[in-house]
């Protein structure tokens, strides 16, 4: 199948856009890299101390420098319903490894913080910077320089960016991401959220509510609701970063145990003592992010993405922005129908047919490349399969994604989707750009037009919703919720109050510079407005009465205010100092110092600059050659 024009387009753009970073990158790749096993480059009192207190035939192993040994990073913790099965992950990977001739050890843990613990909360404002962190934190337990490549455990919201970011920055080890899988099925995901607007309205006690969430969210895996850690869990899959197929495996199941075990053995084996050396650095090029994008947006994923695969390019030396989402939204089929887009939950969506039958779908309609190179060594098709245990129950086979989807309400071909378009959206006008979910918008809401209604905090809102002040038309502007301001926090307390008003008749829409991320539902919402005010943006010139237009359709983002009188209005102020402290936000005032606009990432990195050029790390040949360390040169080695 001949690639998607618009697939070839936006491709070139950003390969040419990223030349001079990416480069930079691979140069800092290949510097990284050491001949034998990582660990050798270290003095006998580096590596005694790297394998002091590992038992006695691993020990030696380690000792002869010449078999690789493999990291593992955990964000385990017990409070996160998601990681808790990774508590026994690390046994099953050392013993995996151990068949293959190669040592594990525990490199690392890093944070991971819970949004749906903290949604509302002060500690919220930690959550966004807590990937950046999570990197840093990756780069901490990788430092040592004892592995050869390493495995990431990790699920949720910022976790798996951030340990792909950190992943990026030691580019020259593969990288294996092994997920733990989603929790069973509990209470539908739309009775979930009816007794959330009933609490809403007064209607349900805060027992019932309670209730309701316990049946939800109740037993280890991922939340079953297509949100933020389900979208990071179908990305893996598309950049070829999973086993295929693993991602929505329920855990505490034998074949969940199995294919963490095969993951880890995989890391073991694509080390640079084999003969098929991948390192994530190369699988991570700009096709790969791409397709991570086009994946996307065939499923309805996540908002919070515009925002973390903009990071994680930027750790390869990649650049991507919303008009690459905007343009690939407008050609990219949607595929499923997931909560909040539908009413099945992922569990449904494997059971009818999983990310294999996406992949394959979008192969075949030209909306992926499939020349990329994944942790199998193969192209992209290679991972359009379903695991099931081998016959003595021990190991994984794969068997091909079926034809037909067993389930139309939940997933279709790309012949017939629910959508001919990805239901994502760049708007822009005078209040700047911001990206507009629409996959869950019913056609009629995704257009208003209405007095804004400016208010400094969801707090502030939810006082006047509950106070009546809120029965009619209007565009709530909720301002100062940007990476610079607060940490950019999730708005969810809005969602059920907006659900409301618009039911019964109100025409109602959401601006603001905050994220409202993968549980976007039905209310028409411009997010991550950027650039924010504290950065100069336009939303701090918005006062109440003025006429907003949001138009999806033509992707208009207005306010409708003579420019005389626009132009003679000063930024707004506020009083930020609350956000300043308490529940360790003093401690990430250097990120909110520091971060960049939310279209480039809302980070605190850098792109990759030039390394002082040594022999064999050249950016460029004089007669034309290829460049050491390219990924043209990386493939011309592994084909020789």
């Amino acid at each position: 199948m001949a690639l998607h024009p618009v697939l070839e387009t936006v491709t070139a753009r950003i390969i040419a856009r990223s030349k001079p970073s990416r480069g930079a990158y691979l140069a800092h790749l290949e510097a990284a890299r050491v001949k034998g096993v990582q660990r050798g480059a270290l003095s006998c009192t580096n590596l005694a101390h790297g394998f002091a207190a590992f038992p006695a035939n691993d020990k030696l192993v380690l000792k002869e420098v010449k078999k690789p040994s493999v990291a593992i990073v955990s964000a385990y913790n017990d409070m996160l319903s998601a990681h808790q099965p990774f508590e026994s992950f690390p046994r099953i990977i050392k013993d995996a490894v151990r068949e293959v001739g190669a040592v594990a050890q525990f490199a690392g843990g890093v944070p991971a913080m819970c949004d749906g613990v903290t949604q509302g909360q002060p500690g919220m404002e930690l959550s966004l910077f807590s990937r950046d962190a999570i990197a840093m934190g990756t780069a901490v337990a990788l430092s040592h320089n004892m592995f050869d490549s390493a495995l990431y455990l990790g699920v949720c919201d910022k976790i798996v960016p951030g340990l792909l970011i950190g992943a990026l920055h030691f580019g020259h080890l593969p990288a294996v991401f092994v997920p733990a899988g989603p929790m069973t099925s509990g209470l539908s995901n739309s009775d979930k959220a009816k007794v959330r607007q009933l609490y809403a309205q007064g209607k349900a006690t805060r027992e019932e509510l309670l209730e309701g969430e316990a049946k939800s969210y109740h037993g280890a895996g991922t939340c079953t609701f297509y949100g933020t850690a389900n979208s990071n869990q179908m990305l893996m899959e598309v950049m070829g970063l999973h086993l295929p197929g693993a991602a929505f495996i329920t855990p505490g199941t034998p074949l969940r145990d199995a294919l963490t075990a095969a993951a880890a053995k995989r890391a073991a084996q694509i080390t640079a003592q084999s003969d098929n050396y991948l390192p994530v650095g190369h699988i991570v090029d700009e096709k790969c992010i791409v397709n991570a994008v086009v994946g996307l947006l065939a499923t309805g994923g996540s908002t919070n993405h515009t925002l973390h695969l903009v990071a994680i390019a930027k750790a390869a030396g990649i650049v991507i922005d919303w008009d690459d989402f905007n343009e690939l939204s407008a050609v990219v089929p949607l595929l499923t129908r997931i909560y909040p887009n539908g009413e099945a939950d992922v569990n449904h969506f494997h059971a009818a047919g999983g990310t294999g039958f996406v992949i394959r779908e979008l192969l075949d309609a030209g909306l992926l490349h499939d020349d990329v190179t994944t942790i199998l060594g193969k192209g992209l098709r290679a991972h359009c399969g379903e695991p099931f245990l081998s016959e003595d129950g021990k190991g994984v086979v794969w068997q091909a994604s079926p034809l037909e989807s067993g389930d139309e309400g939940v997933l279709r071909k790309a012949g017939a989707p629910f959508s001919a378009d990805g239901g994502m959206v760049l708007v822009k006008g005078n209040l700047g750009r911001a990206v507009m979910k629409v996959s869950a918008v019913k056609p009629q809401h995704r257009t208003v037009e209405a007095p804004a209604l400016v208010f400094n905090s969801q707090e502030d809102f939810m006082a006047d919703y509950k106070a009546g002040k809120l029965d009619r038309d209007f565009v709530a502007v909720i301002r100062f919720q940007g990476p610079r301001a607060n940490g950019m926090p999730e708005l969810h307390a809005l969602t059920p109050a907006l659900a409301n008003l618009q039911d019964a008749g109100r025409r109602v829409a959401l601006v603001t510079d905050g994220r409202m991320s993968g549980a976007s539902g039905k209310v028409p919402a411009a997010i991550h407005v950027s650039p924010e005010i504290l950065a100069g943006g336009p939303l701090g010139l918005v006062r109440d009465g003025d006429m907003i237009r949001l138009d999806a359709a033509s992707g208009t983002l207005e306010a409708l205010v003579p420019s005389d009188v626009w132009c003679a209005r000063a930024l707004a102020t506020a009083d930020l100092s609350p956000n300043a402290v308490g529940m360790g936000r003093e401690l990430f005032s250097m990120f909110r110092a520091s971060v960049s606009a939310a279209e480039q990432g809302a980070t605190t990195f850098p792109l990759p600059s030039p390394i002082p050029t040594t022999v064999g790390l050249h950016d460029a040949d004089p007669v034309g050659n290829t460049v050491p360390g390219s990924d043209e040169d990386f493939s011309m080695k592994k084909e020789a």
